[in-house]
């Protein structure tokens, strides 16, 4: 006996040992970690200034500074989540916020006002006081510490809410083991993003979206949002004629052209607009050329016609963003414009800027912007002139032209241009279509105007490629009676088409004419856009034709 007891002591030992073993991987498999997650490591901080962006219950990828107690954001992540009329000059070092009827101007840098720097500018980057930010936009915002972070809320949607029934961590990930993010204490409230079996995401009230379990919850209900309505936006108003724009260009080269005046308009009817090509941008300055005239603005409104004398920036070599990128350039350009319109007695300004580049979209926006507010206070009707809206020219900013501009107006031509390697329409009625059809997704349809070729191109291809010529409509006709060619109706493009071969070259045709032209206006009725115009005054000598289907549309 006295020799079994050692044996039965090791035995016990044995299976204390193993009761402990196993009492211990229990209590480890379901007790809680203590373990904290890094909440730098979180939120992706790099360094103790950045600051974290909770915006509607999503962590972004976007950081702003904490600067002198403040938070600082980008300004393009201000314009991506907030409001994207703040302005930079990255040249001048202003910040701008442009109004209907003023510039609020804030210097990088230097305090304003409210007793703040409302922006700054760090290695090329424009950052802006998101107290400056909420001035002029409508959002709610706090700013936390260790870690910085702000909380932001710009949509007042309904969302699923929920009580914590008592104290418990908000995890990383569900599951217990998972590291802790933070604490929640009994009767907080939390956003409830999404509920599993046992675990909910849930969004706490200072920014950490983690895991709880449900048992933690209680009251589960949906919450609306109240809205923050602060800032009161002003309305920009704009100058809007009871009837439809018809608006012809009048190509002028020199101040002796404008005495073409009456031969352009000879024939012509249903028009109640003409607009010269009298304004050029002349250098990287903010100076223009005029070739602009009294006595024609007087001869067109004995006419019963309204002028909006165009500018331009590609008659003289000059850099768009270098004269547009500068503040103090863009207010000698609109003050000057604005004074020649008024002297000359012109009713309105059509600005004709064309490949303004990527770079410079930003830059063009404002000056239209900028444009507008003397535009509005003499009574001047600004239009705008863009391509037909595709991915590559979105910089042109129509939805924002829509708001700022009286009219903007599709040049929906040059399907096919002058250089181009692949023969075709000028404007097939697709293409036609495809860009009503989209501007009108951007800006109010009363406002959109829709230009019209009143030419069009005879391709020739040859062994070597292919080239073309810009002619009216009667010289295109000629070209094909000389010959003996008869063209035909094409349902694809909605023309007269017509081909033939001569000397080893074959030559194509897509004409332009009453008849391709009624099938615009019908697309124009269609969309119950704000007009028509036409380029160029002219080209369509011969063609009475034209000028009833305008007629019609503008008085149907």
């Amino acid at each position: 006996m006295k020799k079994a007891i050692p044996v039965i002591i090791a035995v016990v030992l044995i299976f204390v040992i193993v009761a402990i073993t196993f009492g211990m991987k229990v209590v480890e498999r379901f007790s809680y970690s203590e373990e904290r997650m890094d909440l730098n490591e979180y939120f992706s901080l790099a360094s103790d200034d950045e600051a974290a962006l909770v915006l509607n219950n999503e962590i972004r990828e976007e950081k702003g500074v904490v600067k002198d107690g403040r938070c600082y954001l980008p300004l393009e992540t201000v314009h991506t989540y907030l409001n994207d009329r703040f302005y930079a000059d990255y040249n001048e070092n202003w910040l701008l916020y442009t109004t209907p009827d003023e510039i609020i101007y804030a210097q990088a840098g230097e305090t304003g006002e409210d007793g703040y720097v409302p922006a700054y500018l760090e290695d090329g980057v424009m950052y802006v006081a998101l107290d400056y930010v909420k001035k002029y936009t409508n959002f709610s915002y706090t700013l936390y510490t260790e870690p910085n972070r702000v909380v932001m809320t710009t949509v007042w949607d309904e969302h699923n809410v929920a009580d914590i029934r008592r104290n418990t961590a908000v995890r990383y990930q569900g599951g217990i083991k998972s590291d802790i993010l933070t604490e929640v204490a009994a009767g907080d409230k939390v956003t409830v993003l999404e509920t599993m079996e046992t675990w909910s995401e849930v969004v706490t009230q200072d920014g950490f979206i983690g895991y709880v379990e449900n048992k933690r919850l209680e009251n589960e209900r949906s919450e609306t949002l109240i809205p923050v309505t602060d800032y009161v936006e002003p309305e920009y108003t704009s100058i809007h004629r009871d009837y439809k724009i018809s608006l012809g260009w009048h190509q002028v080269t020199s101040e002796a052209a404008n005495s073409t005046l009456s031969e352009v308009l000879e024939g012509v009817s249903g028009m109640n607009v003409i607009s010269p090509t009298w304004f050029f941008l002349s250098d990287n300055d903010g100076n223009f050329a005029s070739i602009g005239s009294s006595s024609y603005v007087q001869e067109a409104h004995d006419r019963g016609l309204e002028v909006w004398a165009l500018v331009d920036n590609f008659t003289y070599d000059v850099d768009t963003k270098a004269i547009l990128s500068y503040t103090s350039k863009r207010q000698k350009l609109i003050e000057g414009l604005v004074n020649e319109a008024l002297s000359l007695g012109v009713d309105g300004i059509n600005v004709d800027f064309e490949q303004v580049p990527g770079d410079a979209g930003e830059d063009y926006i404002e000056f239209l912007r900028e444009l507008s507010i003397p535009c509005r206070a003499n009574g001047l009707v600004l239009s705008v002139d863009n391509y037909v809206p595709r991915g590559y020219n979105s910089h042109y900013h129509w939805k924002e032209q829509g708001i700022v501009a009286d009219y903007v107006i599709i040049m929906g031509y040059d399907e096919h241009y002058g250089g181009s390697q692949e023969v075709g329409s000028v404007a097939s009625i697709d293409y036609v279509e495809e860009g009503i059809s989209t501007m009108v997704q951007y800006v109010p349809a009363e406002k959109v105007v829709n230009a019209v070729p009143f030419y069009t191109r005879i391709w020739e291809t040859t062994s070597e490629g292919v080239k073309s010529q810009a002619v009216g409509m009667t010289a295109a006709e000629n070209f094909l009676a000389q010959r003996g060619v008869e063209a035909s109706w094409d349902e694809t493009t909605c023309q007269n088409y017509a081909q033939l071969e001569e000397n080893g070259s074959l030559f194509q045709v897509w004409l332009e004419d009453e008849q391709s032209l009624q099938v615009k206006i019908n697309v124009m009725k269609e969309y119950g856009i704000g007009g028509v115009a036409a380029w160029k005054l002219g080209y369509e000598s011969g063609h009475p034709e034209v000028w009833a289907v305008i007629s019609d549309f503008v008085n149907g």
